[in-house]
């Protein structure tokens, strides 16, 4: 799952590259997750539910925008794994994780770490 940018008549329209996590459980992710990478970021959200691992990483030093339905994604997915499961949310960018506290304060699904 690799999309970087799409180009439209009005210029390029940011994209979301996913790559696997080497040596663990996740994907690093970098770009936009907004309308146009919207079903891309659900995509990774739906195989990280089907996992089995405690773990899943979401490596997201690399992505400088998620829009309210992308965390919306992530909250719904994080609801979606067996007790005991959970995202770890690394290095997000600030407007998730202050949408994240705000709309799904203390989802026990998500841990975000800033390191």
């Amino acid at each position: 799952m690799n999309t970087r940018h799409h180009l439209s008549a009005t210029g390029p329209v940011p994209g979301l590259a996913v790559f696997p996590l080497a040596g663990q459980q996740g994907v690093r992710a970098a770009g936009e997750v907004g309308l146009t990478t919207r079903a891309i970021w659900e995509g990774v959200l739906e195989q990280a539910v089907r996992e089995d691992d405690d773990v899943y990483y979401l490596e997201l030093s690399g992505v400088t925008f998620v829009d309210v339905a992308g965390a919306g994604a992530l909250a719904a997915a994080a609801g979606q794994l067996r007790d005991g499961r959970r995202f770890v949310v690394r290095r997000p960018p600030p407007a998730l994780r202050r949408t994240l506290d705000l709309l799904w304060p203390g989802q026990p699904g998500i841990e975000v770490s800033t390191s």
